[in-house]
């Protein structure tokens, strides 16, 4: 286990940025603390790999482009990835380069935990697998496939909102790990594994389906689907043997929610759910007390006719059997149909060509199509979203640096310009946060409003803010900055500002002699009159009387009285 201080009672610090602090818990592959970013001032969770994946170049090239991906994912059901890289780590084996990833820190527990409590109600087992599938919608979008779902994975905060974590680090894991048995004794067990996986088949976006059935299972029947001695022991039963329906372990689950288990659990992914957002909605309507109404083409279902379970394909041969088939009238179609035939298909033919050279042009669209427009990229954020919100769109956002797009405008959008999509379809939106880093510009006698907008275009913000009297700037202009223009920043840093006040600080000069009095309001752009006051000679003609004092506007009429003659 890495030491969180030095051998001076020091704390650790990881990356000369992240400060380790107490030990939260440890897993398969990661032992996690809470921490702080030096940086920014905010806490994080610090996952610091194993130290057996540490001699493992591959994994640590692997595990940082992962986590770069991950880190563009911003969605309330995702666990932000904000670092990842090595580190140079005392172990109880001495020194070594491990591999770290930083996180958001969320105040819960996981998945696993509860489901050690005494685990959910049926109800909230729904809603957590449709936070679940809200997640996965989200990142199958992005391109990124987690293959690791499972409830250790899986955080629930104490409000009660549930977050998926570690996206990226399984993909890391397997496509460095050569067989069955040596991956999953990193990710820690196979009960979650889908058929394709156990085969070492190529992955996709169903095999998190998949995996987020035999989560559903295990939520509502108590145990997961297939158990076994050994992790090729249950790969084996993923590929070659059929699940019981939840409600064999657990009676009160209805057979509305086993048809969306049991089709989710399809070993042909091409006959489970096709994406997060299909499973989702199976699930919200079988929650509800109604059957889904799921492609019966896409599944051998299983039906129930009077206690008999049979399936679809069953009853088809079991019907024609008992109808005897149909009567065979001829061996052959006469040659008059034949003909007839052929004249059918080929006056067809001309009709779709004419179709096509006449009318096809006019493109008719459905009334609840819209087509993604060319023009949101640039757009600024707020008006990208109310413009697709208008259109009857769901936006969603992932940031992105970008050296060309200012910060807070849109860089590209998922689909690309020119798809055509239904009213209620999602529409990712890659927002600019600036480039990487950035050179503090130069104030150029800017207001404050101008230099923020500059400042925005380029990641950076205003941080300190001070208002300073001067005699000649006017109000609202940057007078300097800190740091100095030309400093190199990363995205997201500030830059702390001093701007005119437009007003002038004017001194009490009564009793001070009259050339004093002149010294000290030279240079406060003040209209300063000055009016002998007769009274007994005194040295230095000292004044006697002035029209205003203290913080006053820029140009001020001021006027001073002095004894003399």
């Amino acid at each position: 286990m890495p030491e969180t201080s030095d051998a001076n009672g020091e704390q650790r610090i990881l990356a000369g940025r992240y400060a380790i602090g107490e030990f939260v818990g440890q897993g398969g592959m990661a032992t996690v603390y809470r921490g702080t970013d030096t940086k920014l001032g905010r806490q994080v969770a610090i996952k610091v790999m194993k130290a057996d994946l540490a001699g493992d170049e591959q994994f640590r090239s692997r595990f940082r482009q992962e986590a770069q991906s991950a880190s563009r994912m911003a969605h309330p059901t995702v666990v932000r990835v904000f670092d990842a890289g090595d580190d140079l780590i005392q172990t109880a084996d001495g020194p070594k380069r491990l591999p770290f990833i930083v996180m958001e820190y969320v105040e819960g527990t996981n998945l696993r935990q509860l489901l050690a409590e005494g685990g959910l109600s049926q109800s909230e087992a729904c809603r957590v697998v449709d936070s679940v599938l809200t997640a996965l919608e989200y990142s199958h979008r992005a391109g990124i496939v987690h293959r690791d779902i499972k409830p250790a994975n899986i955080m629930i905060t104490k409000s009660g909102q549930v977050k998926v974590m570690d996206f990226g680090i399984a993909r890391a894991v397997s496509e460095t790990s050569s067989t069955l048995q040596q991956t999953t004794a990193i990710l820690g067990t196979a009960a979650y594994f889908s058929p394709e996986q156990a085969k070492g088949e190529s992955i996709d976006a169903r095999t998190d389906l998949y995996s987020t059935a035999v989560l559903l299972y295990e939520l509502l029947a108590g145990d997961v689907p297939f158990r076994g001695d050994t992790a090729v022991a249950v790969a084996y039963q993923h590929v070659s043997e059929r699940p019981t329906p939840p409600s064999d372990r657990n009676p009160e689950v209805p057979p509305e929610l086993d048809r969306v288990v049991l089709y989710g659990l399809a070993k042909d992914r091409s006959k489970r759910f096709q994406s997060a957002s299909e499973f989702r909605d199976a699930l919200r309507v079988a929650a509800s007390g109604q059957m889904p109404r799921l492609a019966l083409q896409q599944q051998d279902t299983v039906l129930f006719t009077g206690g008999e379970e049979i399936s679809e394909s069953d009853l088809a041969l079991r019907q024609l059997s008992e109808s005897g088939g149909a009567a065979r009238t001829q061996s052959r179609p006469p040659v008059m149909w034949t003909w007839a035939a052929i004249l059918t298909v080929g006056a067809v033919i001309v009709a779709v060509v004419f179709w096509l050279v006449t009318l096809a042009p006019q493109q008719f669209v459905p009334d609840n199509s819209r087509e993604v427009s060319a023009e949101l990229v640039g757009m600024d954020r707020a008006e990208a979203m109310e413009l697709l919100q208008k259109q009857g769109l769901l936006p969603l956002t992932i940031d992105e640096t970008s050296d060309e797009v200012p910060a807070g405008h849109v860089v590209s959008t998922d689909p690309e310009p020119g798809t055509v999509l239904t009213v209620g379809d999602t529409i990712t939106l890659h927002i600019s946060t600036g480039p990487e880093t950035a050179k503090v510009p130069e104030p150029d006698s800017l207001s404050i409003e101008d230099y923020k907008k500059e400042l925005s275009d380029l990641g950076l913000t205003v941080g300190v803010e001070t208002s300073v009297d001067d005699p000649v700037a006017p109000a609202g202009r940057v007078l300097d900055v800190t740091p100095a223009p030309g400093t190199d920043l990363a995205s997201g840093e500030s830059v702390s500002v001093r701007v005119a006040s437009g007003k002038v600080k004017v001194p009490d000069v009564v009793g001070h002699p009259l050339e004093g009095a002149r010294a000290l309001l030279s240079g406060n752009g003040l209209s300063v009159t000055y009016t002998a006051d007769p009274c007994p000679a005194a040295d230095g003609f000292p004044v006697t009387w002035q029209s205003i004092v203290g913080e006053q506007p820029q140009g001020a009429v001021l006027e001073i009285k002095y004894c003399g003659s």
